[in-house]
């Protein structure tokens, strides 16, 4: 009966009585074939009974022991009169056990359920060559059955990894093995690997595997398998962490294809042509090797010089032929053109009448030739005389009607009455029509309408001007003046159309803080020149071609700035090497713009020069150029721009892309890119919508005219740039001009929509406005795609008495179907009278060049310490990537990625970009929130900002 066997009597053994039990026990034979141990005390089995051996529902099972607290054996068994636990060997006294006894309604035998509780302390008290154990033994009638032994042991797990993983720079496509063994502890631990603190799941990347034996194996690495990884141990009783270990995955540099090869840079004889190719095939990445090699390769070449063609003498004149006519013929051959070169001009052939007048036709002499003939022939001439006399009635008549053009205008030159004021208006505009006389013009407006110049009367005056210095004062005589282009049809006494001829194109821009920066900054002002009169002469001006400032930079960088144009240019600390210095110069193109708009596309911002070419540095320079967009890439696809050698345009990036050559900034004003290599850039918009935007500055000016009851206003309208504005500034003081109002910004749309200006609510009985001036009108094309000439309109107004000196009215500029403003002029034409409007904040101007410390915000300690702390990768992420998220620089990481102090480079793009405020305290901020550093560069110390020759105020943010 295996366990359950009954036990016979004999053997001599002695009774043992078992009053716990409550039952009485042969025992003797047990013990005589046990032997004597006293662990085996209990029978195995009771004497023969009906029944079945008892059946184990439930078994003790292993068990820890967490801290100090106990755990609890259960067994469960099937028939049972009793359930004892024996542990190590020995009976558990009865007093510990906790039994039950219920009925199995099924089979109506009893079940008993028996446990105990084992504690830290009885555990710790045991030593013996196993573990703790207990197992259960169950009593029935027909005899005994043990249960599975159960450990029970101490729950523990060890502070320190066996192994931790290590770092590791791979190239992409490697293979990435981290090794970890975790501490000791019972129950053993089981690993997880974290990747930038968030659990790695196996399952779902076929790339990773974790079961090897703890280790966590990369097959192939990739970009963004880069991060810090931690291995973390777990059981029952706690978790621990390993160092985290930081997996870089960098790529190495590789060309692209080369270029086709250059045209030969001389049109003829010997030069060279050459090709290129970038290592952007990928670009290095994460410390990856540059590539290996030249990027440019030249080889000679030789042009064949162009030969023009020249012709031969003529040949002898050839036999009369029976029409009287004999030839000579020429040939192009003497040389003959060669390798593109231009053929002969004129004729190869060359005929004349041979006979002197007498030739014979039809075999008879000339005067028997029929009259019919003749009379045909004099007929035809008659014909030409006729038309040869209605040529010449029409000339008289168009004569006729200059002259009596004429004497209308000098018989209406004292008209004065103001042709359109707000109070024969409907909403402050009449309507007007532009007619131009051109087939084809690109300035009209309405095509489909073809002009009506039936009833016209033709007029001729400079409406709307570009450059004051190319135009005269439109005063009443010169209104009238004959320009063959401009026709005014009369449709009404408030109704005129104006047809424009096409002229040169405008563009330019204007910056946010140009006007006014702020009540804390100096302003200066802007007076008229002793009366100067309105026209000038010409050649007496001075022209302008561009704006140039230079400084004398070195190792320790500084910050060259053209004074009130926003352009700048930031050489960081470093990026000259030591013991080098260098005049680094900036000039503005301010003549007619060398880049030819392609399409659509638009000049956004003044042509930037910077140099020289061919100076070196290390570590990529800051240039700030300003635009007038109203930036939004959802409107706007806007490009950067270099100009080569040879003085053709190409496209260096557009803004939204990602590029490691060079990085681009947009903000609302102002772009700032980061370079390596000097030369002339310019940014170039391509409106994707109707709905982009360009930013104008309107501004009125005003002056007396040469006759003292006359007063000239000048309205301006240019692109929304400090440069294109002082342009204007400096024009008006050779005009004697004087600023009447604040500009104001326009929102101008691309919607094809022209531009309004009109003169409104000119007081009455004391002011006049010149017929067919009070208001103008611009076509879209001038202003959108217009040059760097500033475009401006001017109206003429006339005092009824030379007693009036105040001049109150409004100028409105709206763009049809779009933004308008409204210029409000309260001004007295007296110039001791008069208020002087501030107009440009000169915070800029005083220093244009600052070299070293002082021309940075960030003192030069205190931004070691950042790049030192932001440099190195973190377990948590908080590295220079952070630093550019905090900073709003959330596009083409890539570019810093591959420098070799990215913090530095990013420190470097917000000195640019906060050269005026100087914010310290948003900086402060935004390292306090990533955490890595516990010193605010608000509350930096004047002493350190004397070591650092740093002389700052508490508004500039310290």
């Amino acid at each position: 009966m295996g366990r359950a066997a009954a036990t016979a009597g004999g053997g001599g053994g002695a009774r043992r009585w078992l009053p716990w039990l409550g039952l009485c026990f042969w025992a003797a034979g047990t013990a005589a074939a046990r032997g004597t141990d006293n662990g085996e005390a209990l029978p195995e089995s009771i004497p023969s009974a009906p029944g079945t051996l008892p059946h184990f529902i439930e078994e003790p099972d292993d068990a820890y022991i967490i801290k100090s607290n106990p755990i609890a054996l259960r067994c469960k068994a099937r028939p049972a009169m009793q359930i004892f636990f024996k542990c190590n060997g020995e009976w558990v006294h009865q007093n510990e056990h906790v039994s039950e006894e219920t009925l199995d309604e099924s089979s109506g035998l009893k079940v008993r359920e028996v446990f105990i509780n084992v504690t830290r302390q009885q555990v710790e008290d045991f030593h013996g060559p196993e573990d703790y154990w207990c197992q259960c033994v169950a009593w029935s009638h027909l005899g005994t059955s043990k249960s599975r032994k159960a450990s029970v042991r101490i729950a523990y797990l060890r502070k320190n990894f066996e192994q931790d993983p290590q770092g590791r720079e791979v190239p992409i496509e490697g293979m990435i093995v981290l090794h970890c063994r975790p501490p000791e502890g019972v129950p053993a631990a089981e690993v997880e690997w974290l990747k930038n603190e968030e659990p790695i799941d196996s399952e779902q990347d076929e790339n990773i595997d974790t079961r090897a034996d703890h280790n966590l194996i990369i097959r192939q690495a990739r970009l963004s398998d880069s991060g810090n990884y931690t291995c973390m141990a777990a059981n029952i009783v706690a978790k621990r962490r390993s160092l985290s270990a930081t997996v870089v995955v960098y790529v190495n540099g590789g060309w692209s294809s080369w270029t086709e090869w250059s045209a030969c840079n001389v049109r003829c004889g010997r030069g060279w042509q050459k090709r290129s190719r970038t290592c952007t095939n990928p670009a290095p990445l994460n410390g990856g090797a540059f590539c290996e090699g030249m990027s440019v390769q030249k080889i000679t070449c030789t042009s064949l010089c162009p030969v023009d063609g020249s012709w031969e003498v003529w040949s002898e004149w050839s036999v009369c032929s029976p029409e009287c006519e004999h030839l000579r013929i020429r040939e192009c051959t003497a040389p003959p053109p060669r390798n593109g070169g231009k053929f002969c001009e004129g004729l190869s052939q060359e005929s004349e009448n041979c006979t002197d007048g007498l030739c014979i036709l039809d075999k008879k002499p000339l005067h028997e030739i029929k009259p019919q003939r003749w009379s045909r022939r004099g007929i035809e001439n008659a014909s030409d005389i006729a038309l040869y006399s209605g040529l010449g009635a029409a000339v008289v008549a168009v004569a006729v009607l200059v002259i009596g053009v004429t004497l209308y205008r000098r018989s209406q030159s004292d008209y004065g009455v103001d042709v359109i004021d707000s109070s024969a208006l409907t909403g402050g505009f009449q309507t007007f029509n532009f007619k131009t006389v051109r087939q084809g013009n690109s300035l009209l407006l309405n095509s489909a309408m073809q002009p009506d110049l039936t009833v016209s009367r033709t007029y001729s005056g400079p409406i709307c001007l570009q450059d004051p210095l190319d135009k005269e004062l439109m005063t009443e005589s010169s209104l009238f003046n004959p320009l063959s282009d401009i026709k005014v049809k009369v449709q009404s006494s408030f109704m005129v159309s104006l047809g424009v001829s096409e002229r040169a194109e405008y563009h330019g821009k204007n910056h946010s803080r140009t006007f006014p920066h702020g009540n804390n900054h100096s302003f200066s002002t802007m007076h008229p020149r002793n009366k100067m009169p309105y026209i000038q002469n010409l050649s007496s001006l001075p022209t302008r071609t561009e704006l140039r400032t230079t400084g004398v930079f070195g190792h320790l960088g500084g910050r060259l700035v053209m004074p009130n144009t926003g352009v700048s240019l930031l050489i960081p600390h470093g990026a000259i090497p030591e013991e080098n210095s260098w005049e680094i110069y900036m000039s503005i193109n301010q003549g007619e713009p060398s880049l030819q708009s392609d399409g659509s596309e638009v000049l956004l911002s003044p042509e930037v020069t910077c140099g020289p070419p061919d100076m070196i540095v290390t570590t990529p320079f800051a240039l700030t150029i300003p635009h007038c967009a109203d930036v939004s890439s959802e409107h706007w696809n806007i490009h950067l721009k270099k100009r080569t050698q040879q003085g053709k345009w190409e496209e260096v990036m557009s803004v939204e892309d990602e590029s490691t050559s060079c990085y681009c900034l947009l903000d609302p004003f102002a772009c700032h890119v980061l370079l390596d290599s000097f030369g002339t850039y310019a940014l170039t918009g391509e409106p994707i919508t109707d709905c982009a935007v360009k930013q104008l500055k309107v501004a009125v000016f005003g002056c007396m005219s040469c006759n003292s009851l006359d007063y000239n206003l000048r309205v301006y309208c240019v692109d929304n740039t400090p440069c294109a504005f002082q342009e204007v500034v400096s024009d008006e003081r050779h005009q004697g001009g004087q600023l009447l109002e604040e500009p104001k910004l326009l929102h101008f749309k691309g919607n094809t929509f022209s531009l309004q200006i009109s003169v409104l609510d000119i007081p009455p009985f004391l002011w006049r406005i010149k017929p067919f001036t009070a208001c103008q009108e611009v076509p879209f094309s001038r202003v959108w795609c217009s040059n760097r000439q500033p475009l401006h309109c001017a109206f003429s107004l006339e005092r009824y008495t030379p007693t009036t000196t105040q001049l109150s009215c409004k100028i409105c500029i709206r763009q049809l179907k779009g933004h308008e403003q409204i210029l409000q002029v309260q001004t007295s034409i007296l110039e001791s009278e008069r208020e002087t409007i501030t107009f440009f904040a000169q915070e800029d101007s005083t220093f244009p060049a600052q070299t070293g410390p002082k021309a940075f915000k960030i003192p030069y300690s205190i931004r070691q310490r950042i790049c030192a702390t932001f440099d190195t990768p973190n377990a948590k992420g908080k590295d220079w990537q952070m630093l550019a998220q905090k900073n709003s620089i959330n596009r083409n990481l890539s570019y810093f990625a591959t420098q070799s102090s990215p913090s530095a480079v990013i420190l470097n793009l917000w000195e640019a970009r906060h050269q005026h405020d100087g914010d310290l305290d948003s900086l402060a901020c935004a390292l306090e929130e990533i955490g890595r550093t516990h010193t605010k560069l608000s509350n930096i110390s004047e002493s350190q900002l004397d070591e650092a020759d740093f002389n700052y105020s508490r508004q500039n943010g310290l």
